[in-house]
């Protein structure tokens, strides 16, 4: 295969960056879209050109390090498809290919399409954990969960914190990464003691970092390579409602003792 690249090429967040065209005529429909990013490299780096920067790790769908807009949509034209999981197969011979980094305030930009995400590291920090006793570890089936919330949990966890939903969002709204890690915990038995909390602190640090409000378009949902569905961000709202009024509540009556 014959393709040519408009790369998007940045030396850091404070530079003005700028599409460039690469031509590679030495492509396979068997390589992953990565392994086309490293045939890109190896031929930049005989060209004593600087190669270009992209996140990539577990290279099996599983990390979500994999951050590119192909063609306008994040992790390119397949759907529930990361970046690294995609083929050249889905492309055709002679064709143009536009890849771009996840654009967003929060997600600033590190080098070409590598994107800072530490801004999702802070809202797990801010309560994305339960209470656990130290000793020994506790038996699988101590604490009974009925399926059908064990199912809900788990589509909930599938989760990779790519950050696909913020980039396809037109809010650069993170509330389908949020409300997986909320609702993950707010399902499980385990997950209660820190419900209020959690979801009053992961709310307020989400907005914290920048990222914008949800208004139903359901673009993160599509974009998404797990297919979390937008459910979890109703429950979100819902928790966030009650552990509001709980907690105004609670302090009121603390008050007026």
């Amino acid at each position: 295969m014959k393709i040519t690249l408009k790369v998007w090429r940045q030396k850091n967040a404070k530079a003005q960056g700028q599409l460039e065209t690469y031509q590679l005529d030495n492509v396979t429909t068997d390589m992953s879209f990565l392994e086309m990013m490293d045939t890109l490299n190896q031929k930049l780096i005989k060209e004593g050109k600087d190669p270009v920067a992209f996140d990539h790790d577990c290279r099996e769908g599983i990390c979500g390090m994999c951050s590119m807009v192909i063609n306008g949509k994040p992790h390119g034209p397949l759907k529930a498809t990361t970046t690294c999981q995609l083929h050249m197969r889905s492309f055709k011979d002679g064709e143009t290919i536009t890849i771009e980094p996840f654009r967003a305030g929060a997600f600033p930009i590190v080098k070409d399409l590598t994107v800072e995400r530490a801004a999702f590291d802070r809202i797990i920090q801010a309560g994305g954990y339960i209470s656990v006793n130290t000793g020994n570890a506790i038996d699988a089936n101590a604490t009974p969960v009925e399926k059908a919330l064990a199912d809900q949990a788990m589509d909930a966890a599938e989760c990779i914190g790519c950050g696909a939903c913020v980039a396809a969002c037109k809010n650069s709204s993170a509330m389908l990464f949020l409300s997986a890690k909320v609702s993950h915990l707010a399902l499980l038995p385990q997950g209660q003691p820190e419900r209020a909390r959690r979801v009053l602190n992961m709310v307020k640090q989400h907005d914290d970092e920048g990222f914008g409000s949800c208004t139903n378009t359901k673009a993160c949902e599509a974009e998404c390579p797990k297919q979390i569905s937008v459910t979890n961000i109703a429950r979100l709202n819902r928790d966030y409602l009650w552990a509001s009024f709980t907690t105004q509540n609670t302090k009121e009556k603390n008050f007026s003792m």
